[in-house]
C-alpha cells in the first residue's frame, strides 16, 4: 500500500510550519548552517564539504521558507530551545517528504515485469524534470552576479535613474556594503552566543542592519541607497499571495530585503539579492513600452559580447570575429554568426540567446517546456549548425557587420558549436538530453549548451587555446558518456581526471562535489580568498616538465598540424604523459652527451597516428628531411593515417621544425621494403630502451654540451 502523500499536502504543513511564531529564528539557524563556509588559514576541499553534505538546504529550499514565511505578519520573538530545536527537526522531515514527492515519477519508470526490469526514461516528462529544476542548485557564483550586473545593465542607467532613482553601480556598492556588515555581524554574533543562556540563542542579528550603517560603510548617496532598498525590499504590505507552490512565482526572490521593525532591515539571502540585481531590472524595463525594445536589444548585445571579450581573452583578438556574416556567391544572406572563433584547422560558432524558462515550464507543463527549450536551445543549435555548415563551404563568403570581408583558413578538420544562454536555466543539462535535436557530420561535432556563467569560468581557468580547445572536443564526443546536474561538475571532473569516456562504462554520472576545486580556485581568483587557484590535475600536470615546454611553443604556433598534435598530447593518460617526459629528458641527455641525433617514436590509439621527436644539435634543411622520411616511413609500418615530428633542440627544448604527414594511409609496395627495416618502437616506460648513461670520464664529452672535453668543463 502506498501511503507517501501528496505534494500539494506537504507543502501545506510547511507553509503551516514557516507560519508559526518565532520561525524566522529557524530560517536564521539554516541560512547560518548553510550558506557560509568555515575555513582556517586556507580554503580546502575539507572545508568545502559542508557545501556538499546531504542535511544541507539548498538555497532554493531555504527561499522557500522565506517566500511562506511572509505571507503573514512574521514574529520576532525568540522560541524556547525545545520548540527551537522542534522546528529545524520538522522542517527537515518534511523538505525531505517533499524531495521524496517529487522524486517519485522517477522510480515509476522501473518496472519488474517477469522478472525483468522494465526502464523508462525519467526525463520524458516534464512533470519529472520539475525535481532537478528545483534542486539542481545555482548556475552562478555571487560575484559574478555582482560582477556582469554592471556589465549587462551599464548600457540602461538612463532608464533606471530615471524610473528608479539609481544606476546599477550603486546597487551592486549596496550590495557589496552588507556583505561586509553581514558578514562581520554574524561572527560575531556566533562567538557572542557563547555566554548567553540557550533560551538566547539565535543568529538572527546577524542578518540585520539599517541604512545608516550602510551608509557609514560606503560612499552611496543617501537618496539612491533608499532607492536601491526600496527596489528591492518586499512591501510591508505585499503577502506573497501567488507562491501558491514550488514553481509559482516567490516575490522573495525578486525582493529578498524584508523590513523588520521600525528602521531595521532584514537580509536572509545575500545570494538573492546579488541574483536579483542581476536579473530583475530587465522585467522592469519590459513593464515599459516605449522602452522594451530597446532592453530586449541590449540583453542580447551584452550576451553576444560577453562571448566574444571572454574568447578573445583566451584566442586572442585577431582569431575572434563578432557579428559575422555568410553570404551565398548569389549574393544571398545565408546566417549570421554570434561569434566565431578560428584556431589552426578548428572553428568555434557561438550561438547566443536570452530567452528564459517560464513560470508554467517549471510547473511541469510538458507543452510549454518544450516551447521554451525550443525558443531558449534548440533554435541556437539549428543556427549554429547551419552556420557551422556554411563556413565549410570555400564558395560561401564570409564579412564582419560593416560589409569588411573575414578571410580565413577554410580547411576545418572540426567545427565546434556552442549554444549560449544569458541567465539561469534550471536543469539545463537534463533537458539538453532530453530534447535536443543536434544535427553533427564528421566536421561538426555535438554542440554544447551552457551558459555564460560557466563560459566565464571556462574562459578563467582553460585560459589557452589548447586547453579550452581540449575540453569542448571531449565535451562533444563523449555527451553521452557524462552526467552531470551543471557544466561545473564536468568541468571539475575533467581538470581533475580528464574527460575521457572510458570504453567500459556506458554512462558516469558525475556528483555535483566534482565542482570542487573549481569553486575553490574561482573563489581565490575572484575574491582573494587564500585558497589553490590551480585545480590539480592536467593543468598543473605539465608544469616545468619537457612535455608542458613543448605544448606551450605549439601554442604559439600557427600551423594547424601542431595545434592538433597539441591537442593530443593533452589527451594522452597520465602514464603516457609521465613516460614522455622521461623519455624526452632521456634523449636530450644522450644528445648532449653524445653530440649526436637520439630519438623516440610513440603510436597513440585512435585516430591520431603518432609522433617522432628528433633531439640534436643538427638543425639544418637536411635534418628537418630525414625527420620527415622517419615519420612517413614511422606512418607507414603502422598503418597510421596521421604521423608528427617535431626536431627539437637539446639544450633549450626549443622546437625548430614541426612536421605531419596526415594523407589517409595507403599501401606502397616501395615503402614495404624500408618500412620493415625500421626498429620497434621502443616499449614505454623508456627507462625499459634507454639504460642510464655509464659515468662520464675525463676526456669524454661533456654532459653539457658544450663541445669541450669533461675535464675542462664542467668537471671542475
Amino acid at each position: 500500500m502506498n501511503d507517501a502523500r501528496l505534494e500539494a499536502d506537504i507543502f501545506e504543513d510547511l507553509r503551516h510550519l514557516c507560519q508559526s511564531p518565532g520561525y524566522v529564528h529557524a530560517i536564521g539557524f539554516f541560512c547560518f548552517r548553510d550558506n557560509l563556509i568555515r575555513f582556517g588559514d586556507q580554503l580546502n576541499s575539507e572545508a568545502m564539504e559542508s557545501q556538499h553534505a546531504p542535511d544541507r538546504l539548498l538555497r532554493t529550499e531555504i527561499a522557500t521558507l522565506i517566500g511562506l514565511m511572509v505571507q503573514v505578519p512574521f514574529d520576532a520573538a525568540v522560541p524556547a530551545p525545545a520548540q527551537f530545536q522542534a522546528y529545524i527537526d520538522q522542517t527537515q522531515a518534511l523538505l525531505k517528504e517533499l524531495h521524496d514527492s517529487l522524486s517519485a515519477g522517477w522510480l515509476v519508470g522501473f518496472r519488474p515485469s517477469d522478472g525483468l526490469m522494465s526502464i523508462s526514461d525519467p526525463f520524458s516528462s516534464g512533470e519529472n524534470l520539475r525535481e532537478p529544476m528545483f534542486y539542481a542548485g545555482e548556475s552562478a557564483y555571487g560575484f559574478q552576479y555582482s560582477a556582469f550586473a554592471e556589465l549587462k545593465h551599464a548600457v540602461d542607467d538612463g532608464w533606471l535613474l530615471e524610473k528608479k532613482g539609481f544606476e546599477i553601480a550603486d546597487a551592486v556598492r549596496l550590495a557589496q556594503a552588507l556583505e561586509n556588515i553581514l558578514t562581520e555581524r554574524q561572527m560575531a554574533q556566533s562567538k557572542a552566543l557563547r555566554g548567553l543562556p540557550p533560551e538566547n540563542w539565535t543568529m538572527l542579528p546577524g542578518f540585520t542592519f539599517t541604512l545608516e550603517e550602510v551608509l557609514a560603510v560606503s560612499d552611496l548617496d543617501a537618496k539612491r541607497a533608499v532607492a536601491v532598498l526600496s527596489a528591492f525590499t518586499l512591501p510591508a504590505e505585499d503577502r506573497n499571495s501567488r507562491f501558491t507552490g514550488l514553481n509559482a512565482f516567490n516575490a522573495t526572490n525578486a525582493m529578498p530585503i524584508l523590513h523588520h521593525g521600525a528602521g531595521d532591515y532584514l537580509l536572509l539571502q545575500q545570494y538573492s539579492l546579488l541574483e536579483s540585481i542581476y536579473e530583475s531590472p530587465f522585467f522592469w524595463m519590459m513593464g515599459d513600452p516605449d522602452y522594451k525594445a530597446k532592453a530586449l536589444t541590449h540583453r542580447g548585445e551584452f550576451t553576444e559580447t560577453f562571448a566574444m571579450q571572454t574568447l578573445r581573452e583566451v584566442f586572442g583578438a585577431g582569431r575572434v570575429h563578432q557579428n559575422v556574416d555568410i553570404y551565398h556567391p548569389n549574393g544571398q544572406r545565408l546566417g549570421e554568426i554570434d561569434v566565431l572563433v578560428v584556431y589552426g584547422s578548428r572553428a568555434i560558432v557561438v550561438q547566443a540567446k536570452s530567452k528564459r524558462l517560464t513560470i508554467e515550464a517549471r510547473s511541469g507543463n510538458d507543452r510549454q517546456l518544450k516551447r521554451d527549450f525550443k525558443l531558449a536551445v534548440q533554435s541556437a543549435a539549428d543556427q549554429a549548425a547551419m552556420c557551422a555548415e556554411a563556413i565549410c563551404n570555400p564558395a560561401n563568403r564570409l564579412t564582419h557587420a560593416d560589409g569588411r570581408p573575414i578571410t580565413i583558413n577554410r580547411g576545418f578538420r572540426t567545427v565546434l558549436p556552442v549554444c549560449l544562454v544569458s541567465d539561469h536555466y534550471p536543469a539545463l543539462s537534463f533537458q539538453v538530453r532530453q530534447f535536443l535535436k543536434s544535427r553533427t557530420t564528421d566536421v561538426i561535432a555535438e554542440p554544447l549548451v551552457t551558459d555564460i556563467f560557466a563560459l566565464d569560468v571556462m574562459g578563467e581557468l582553460l585560459a589557452t587555446p589548447l586547453h579550452f580547445l581540449n575540453y569542448l572536443t571531449l565535451r562533444a564526443l563523449f555527451a553521452e558518456k557524462f552526467m552531470a546536474s551543471n557544466e561545473l561538475a564536468m568541468l571539475g571532473y575533467h581538470l581533475g581526471h580528464n574527460l575521457w569516456g572510458d570504453d567500459e562504462y556506458t554512462m558516469m554520472t558525475l556528483a555535483d562535489d566534482f565542482s570542487v576545486g573549481v569553486d575553490i580556485a574561482m573563489l581565490a581568483r575572484r575574491t582573494g580568498v587564500p585558497g589553490e587557484p590551480t585545480p590539480k590535475g592536467i593543468l598543473t600536470r605539465l608544469r616545468n616538465k619537457p612535455l608542458g615546454r613543448l605544448v606551450e611553443q605549439i601554442e604559439a604556433s600557427e600551423d594547424p598540424q601542431m595545434a592538433d598534435l597539441g591537442l593530443t598530447f593533452l589527451q594522452l593518460g597520465s602514464e603516457t604523459v609521465a613516460a614522455l617526459n622521461e623519455g624526452l629528458e632521456v634523449i636530450a641527455l644522450r644528445a648532449k652527451q653524445t653530440r649526436r641525433t637520439h630519438d623516440m617514436s610513440l603510436h597513440f590509439d585512435g585516430p591520431s597516428g603518432g609522433i617522432t621527436i628528433h633531439c640534436g644539435h643538427d638543425l639544418s634543411r637536411g635534418a628537418a628531411e630525414r625527420l620527415m622520411a622517419h615519420c612517413e616511413l614511422k606512418k607507414y609500418s603502422l598503418k597510421a593515417d596521421r604521423w608528427h615530428g617535431l626536431l627539437v633542440d637539446p639544450v633549450t627544448g626549443t622546437i625548430h621544425v614541426g612536421v605531419g604527414s596526415t594523407a589517409p594511409w595507403s599501401h606502397n609496395p616501395a615503402l614495404d621494403e624500408l618500412a620493415g627495416q625500421l626498429p620497434q618502437t621502443a616499449p614505454v616506460p623508456w627507462r625499459e630502451a634507454f639504460k642510464t648513461p655509464p659515468k662520464v670520464g675525463r676526456n669524454d664529452p661533456c654532459p653539457c654540451g658544450s663541445g669541450r672535453k669533461f675535464k675542462a668543463c664542467c668537471r671542475s
